[in-house]
């Protein structure tokens, strides 16, 4: 247990980021299930939608550093190709 009170200031801010960015996390891996639902059901026009919706999500999980930019490019990429599999 921290004993200096910025040491406990900062186990708060920690603990807030921490859930911030499982939220977040939370969030996206929604719509990447409803990608892959799409893509199961090889409903093209869904995936592309879903897609349309996980891509900017993704992205700014990167530009927040919760996730790797080259992740999250890799992880789009991948998308993308499974979506233009169904066309």
């Amino acid at each position: 247990m921290a004993n200096l009170s910025s040491s406990k200031k900062m186990i708060r801010k920690i603990n807030k980021r921490t859930e911030r960015n499982k939220s977040l996390l939370t969030r996206v891996k929604t719509y990447l299930k409803r990608f892959d639902e799409a893509v199961g059901n090889k409903d093209g026009e869904a995936a592309k939608l879903a897609l349309k919706e996980a891509e900017p999500k993704i992205m700014s999980l990167a530009q927040k550093g919760i996730i790797h930019k080259k992740n999250a490019s890799r992880k789009i990429s991948r998308l993308s190709k499974q979506a233009k599999v169904l066309d």
